[in-house]
């Protein structure tokens, strides 16, 4: 097996051809002799020689590899284990500067195993270790680290942050929390690690010493002092001023305090604008960003992030990258997180704590701290994975209607909601568009005098209540100054009715609509379908607008609908 993975060291490769002869020499012996110590250990040298003299670090790290799955098994082989053993470390020792993984076990190495950090846990952050490692290597820009709390993900971005700032100590790097204390502790973490000699960081960085300290503004320098400093660690709301600044990292840890700041729309809107007018201001253009928190709410401030990524334009070219682990397994319902010599949390121990949130009629809380799956979920009448999508490219054929639907609103906190079907003939109902804007009147207005022109909507209806017969009648007005006539009406809501029940008889047929994909949304259709994720049957919706409109469409397109009738003078 070893034999088949030796030496498939191809690419462009600075190495020398005495070198690449040297190492064939070693592969005949090992052909002839089997894996041995001391052929591995010379294959370390060789790679070392390649790094230092040659520069090469691509072919060496091709041949380390090699030798450390070489070692792992002969010492499970129990060949020569003292010696074996011996040249593992020394190749992960090797590679520690370039590869993360290796810098995370080789920095403990001298450590009980039962007492390290990483090495009991890294069958499952090894996920996060490799994303990290793709963003150092450029081959991402931002991304999102979604696991449950005490699990060692703070811990294992605080051994990452203190490879990558010794990596290059030019760069200035900035950590945010939720609050300043945070943020100093996270630095007592980071010099920790460079500083005790439990931990074997010097052997990797020898140069790259602490020369400054700022314990009033959470700062170190690393090597030389600069204005911008090598690190700093700071609270959301403490204030971001021209002190700080991030070309290397920035690390966005629980920025949100917990689940209260996503239940106080007053609290998330405000710290949502620092988040976008502070911290991200902060960032250099090529700065990486390490998004790690819990995700509480399809509103908060992570996955409104992800939403930008995934739907507008101008990001494109950002490459991004989302690692989700839940607590339990949803395939077999198994802890992800049952680490070795029980640092960690077994199955059992989730599956009492998920009864635990359940007796306490609480699931919300339970999908979002422990399974990463946003609050509003529990109860969720709309889940994505059981809609229909389209990637904006309407069929050709077979157009038979097109009309809308609004839910009036006038600014006060609700939104106005129209929606906007085009149906055909094999009765599939297309939305290609939306108005979906909580401002007042004369904001929404020419927005839906606009798109209902330019989809060539034909007919719409308009809820009477709270003053929606007056705004259609003006709506009216606006399309015939612009030469456009469509047949419009009103209705009154069915009062008889609860608004979360009558979104519920219509569930079936709106999951059954065709949306536009990620990528395909502006910024209103965005929030439109992420207000649509968020009714819950449960009752404890606070708004329901975009639902409801499709509710109401879902009527208007049955013919299920209550016009209002006016008397007018007969024109005969």
């Amino acid at each position: 097996m070893w034999l088949l993975a030796l030496f498939l060291f191809q690419g462009v490769q600075m190495v020398s051809e005495n070198t690449k002869n040297s190492a064939e020499l070693v592969k005949k012996s090992i052909q002839k002799n089997g894996i041995n110590a001391s052929d591995l250990s010379d294959l370390h040298d060789l790679a070392l020689y390649a790094i230092e003299s040659e520069h090469d670090a691509e072919w060496a790290l091709r041949i380390t590899k090699y030798v450390k799955s070489a070692c792992d098994w002969g010492i499970a082989s129990g060949i020569d284990v003292v010696r074996m053993d011996e040249v593992y470390w020394k190749t992960l020792k090797l590679e520690a500067p370039y590869l993360l993984d290796s810098y995370c076990l080789y920095i403990e190495k001298n450590r009980p195993p039962e007492q390290r950090f990483y090495q009991p846990r890294r069958k499952t952050l090894i996920k996060v270790v490799d994303k990290l490692q793709a963003l150092e290597e450029d081959k991402l820009d931002e991304l999102f680290i979604h696991m449950p709390a005490r699990i060692g993900k703070t811990q294992i971005i605080t051994l990452a942050t203190s490879w990558h700032v010794c990596r290059n100590t030019e760069l200035s790097n900035l950590y945010c929390s939720y609050k300043e204390e945070a943020g100093s502790s996270f630095l007592d973490g980071l010099k920790e690690i460079w500083t005790d000699p439990m931990y074997c960081h010097t052997e990797i960085f020898p140069d790259a010493k602490i020369v400054s300290t700022d314990a009033k503004n959470n700062t170190i320098d690393i090597e030389r002092k600069k204005k911008y400093k090598s690190i700093s660690g700071k609270g959301l709301t403490s204030g971001l001023n021209g002190l700080f600044d991030a070309t290397g990292w920035l690390i966005a840890d629980d920025v949100l305090e917990g689940i209260q700041d996503v239940l106080s729309p007053d609290i998330l809107r405000r710290k949502q604008t620092i988040f976008d007018n502070n911290l991200m201001k902060r960032k250099k253009e090529h700065c990486k960003v390490i998004y790690n928190g819990t995700i509480w709410s399809l509103h908060d401030i992570y996955m409104n992030r992800l939403s930008f990524l995934q739907n507008n334009p101008e990001a494109k070219n950002i490459r991004w990258d989302v690692i989700k682990i839940p607590a339990l397994d949803p395939e077999t319902d198994e802890s992800n997180f049952d680490y070795d010599y029980g640092v960690g949390f077994s199955t059992q121990y989730y599956r009492t704590e998920r009864a635990k949130f359940e007796e306490n009629d609480d699931m919300a809380s339970w999908f979002s701290q422990d399974q990463q799956e946003p609050i509003e979920r529990d109860g969720a009448v709309f889940n994505p994975d059981h809609m229909n999508f389209y990637n904006g490219i309407l069929p050709e054929r077979g157009l038979v209607r097109i009309c809308a639907v609004c839910d009036v609103a006038l600014g006060g906190g609700d939104y106005l909601s129209y929606p906007i079907a085009y149906i055909y003939d094999d009765g599939s109902v297309y939305i290609p568009a939306v108005v979906f804007d909580n401002s007042e009147k004369t904001i929404t207005q020419p927005q839906i005098v606009e798109k209902t022109i330019k989809f060539n909507v034909g007919s719409s209806q308009f809820e009477a209540n709270q003053g929606g017969e007056g705004y259609k009648d003006e709506i009216d007005t606006q399309l015939r100054a612009k030469g456009y006539r469509m047949n419009i009406n009103s209705r009154w809501a069915d009062t008889k009715k609860r608004k979360e029940q009558r979104i519920w008889d219509n569930a079936q047929q709106i999951r059954e609509f065709y949306f536009l994909e990620d990528g395909y949304r502006d910024q209103q259709y965005r929030k439109f379908m992420n207000n649509v994720y968020s009714f819950t049957i449960n009752g404890k919706n606070q708004h329901e607008d975009a639902p409801d409109s499709l509710s109401q469409l879902c009527d208007f397109i049955n013919g299920n609908t209550v016009c209002v009738a006016k008397v007018i003078n007969s024109p005969y």
